[in-house]
């Protein structure tokens, strides 16, 4: 199918499965023999693999703004994390993807951690979808005392309505929410996985019958790890654990998909928020909260039978930014009005014949900057400065005072050639200085959260150290 040929008798499902802090190592469609990932790799074996996919920084609300709006968090100037004492989220006036399957007659649901704002009028129901069930924040946060309790709110570890009217709060304490109300408080994390599996089905089962987009951004596997009974193998780092029960989930949302017998029409993508925090970004260079490609280039998996080859593998530069344009195209509904920065990336999914990636060059403004372009990754600033750099103690960082790696033949990044390559350096140089300008000159504003009068102070509290990852 090429590029220009799309002519679908139906508007197609869409599902997006958005990973908390999954590393590229840490599946076995990527190599990773421990966890073991078999609906993944079954997943991977049936659709389409993304070696060189990136989303749009580092850290959790920034990327989550770019899959949403097809836009750089900083044009939307956004935080790249929002905590329940941030007191702006994203703009209701900025299209998400939710906003713009409505426009093209889908149902909408959200099922998993937001991040994008906790109070009105940045939540969830207030951004396009009909609905939302999860926690909507990092699940080491708090409770916000100014969130609006349910009549038949389930509380827990001896809470009380007195208590949390008068604004307790305990660091690794979430609140579940149903829609715009709490309705467990603390969040019971151990189910957490399973009830947004057990949620998001509930929601294919209910819509089988009409074009639905369902987002599926799982708290699972950002700290504090917490898994069912199922998958609480005391043989296992809880790492380990959690990646499979994640991986479970994902094979039963396919399950459900074709037991619904909507397979040949629903499009499912898979991918990761940033790199690992706990588990494995290798062969990637860094982690989490790195511009190096351990921080930013993810996991990815396109599934849709018939539509996408399956056993594929496309290694062109892709990004989360890119999947508001392409299933725009997909459903058949105009782009926002609005500038967004994503391009249609639907010749690489279809396999089309010598499809490149859209991007010249693939430009992020997350942390000291990073310019990825063909094989050529670009940092403008000197070895040793930035966040995450080796370990090994023997290792000196390169004295140039700019980086550049060749992806191809040094995919971890270990060997700087700026100085025999100085005309790419150069035209990156010019790529990025130019984004860099041109964001900054068309910024738009984020959104002023609106708390009731009187409500309690939702500064972060003390005393609590976060959870790790040891092994029980």
């Amino acid at each position: 199918m090429h590029c220009g040929a799309v002519a679908l008798a139906n508007q197609p499902n869409v599902i997006v499965i958005f990973v908390d802090d999954m590393g590229y190592g840490d599946v076995g469609f990527n190599g990773a023999t421990v966890p073991k990932t078999p609906s993944l790799d079954q997943m991977a074996a049936d659709g389409m693999k993304f070696t060189d996919f990136y989303v749009g920084c580092a850290v959790c609300s920034g990327s989550r703004t770019a899959l949403m709006t097809g836009c750089h968090y900083q044009r939307l100037s956004m935080a790249a994390v929002l905590f329940p004492n941030s007191d702006r989220g994203l703009h209701p006036d900025e299209v998400t993807l939710a906003d713009m399957f409505k426009t093209a007659g889908y149902r909408t649901a959200c099922v998993g951690k937001w991040h994008l704002g906790h109070l009105p009028p940045c939540l969830p129901t207030y951004q396009g979808f009909d609905s939302y069930y999860g926690i909507p924040y990092s699940n080491d946060m708090w409770i916000d005392p100014a969130n609006q309790l349910s009549d038949d709110i389930v509380l827990r570890n001896g809470v009380t309505l007195a208590d949390l009217k008068a604004g307790s709060k305990i660091k690794n304490e979430v609140p579940l929410f149903r829609n715009e109300h709490v309705i467990e408080y603390p969040c019971d994390q151990t189910t957490i996985t399973r009830r947004y599996t057990e949620e998001a089905i509930r929601f294919i089962n209910e819509n089988d019958d009409a074009p639905f987009f369902l987002y599926l951004p799982h708290t699972m596997v950002h700290l504090p790890l917490a898994v069912s009974p199922a998958f609480d193998n005391p043989d296992n780092d809880l790492i380990t654990n959690a990646i499979q029960e994640v991986d479970w989930s994902v094979g039963e949302i396919l399950k459900s998909v074709k037991q619904a017998g909507i397979a040949e029409n629903t499009l499912v993508v898979f991918t990761s928020d940033n790199g690992a925090a706990v588990g494995s970004s290798l062969p990637l260079r860094a982690k989490k909260g790195s511009v190096y490609d351990g921080g930013i280039r993810e996991p990815t998996l396109m599934w849709w039978p018939g539509k996408i080859p399956a056993g594929s593998v496309c290694s062109e530069v892709a990004a989360s930014i890119d999947l508001m344009p392409t299933f725009a195209r997909l459903s058949g509904v105009d782009l926002p009005a609005r500038r967004i920065d994503g391009k249609d990336i639907w010749s690489l999914m279809s396999g089309a014949v010598d499809a490149k990636s859209p991007h010249d060059a693939y430009v992020l403004m997350h942390g000291p900057g990073t310019v990825r372009s063909g094989k050529w990754k670009f940092y403008p600033w000197q070895e040793g400065k930035g966040r995450q750099n080796r370990d090994n103690a023997k290792w000196q960082p390169s004295t140039d005072p700019v980086q550049l790696y060749d992806t191809v033949a040094d995919i971890g990044e270990t060997t700087n050639v700026a100085a025999q390559y100085p005309e790419v350096v150069k035209r990156l140089q010019h790529a990025y200085d130019t984004h860099v300008a041109e964001i900054k000159a068309n910024q738009r504003p984020s959104a002023e959260m609106v708390r009731p009068e009187g409500s309690p102070s939702p500064a972060r509290p003390g005393g609590v150290k976060k959870k790790t990852a040891k092994k029980k």
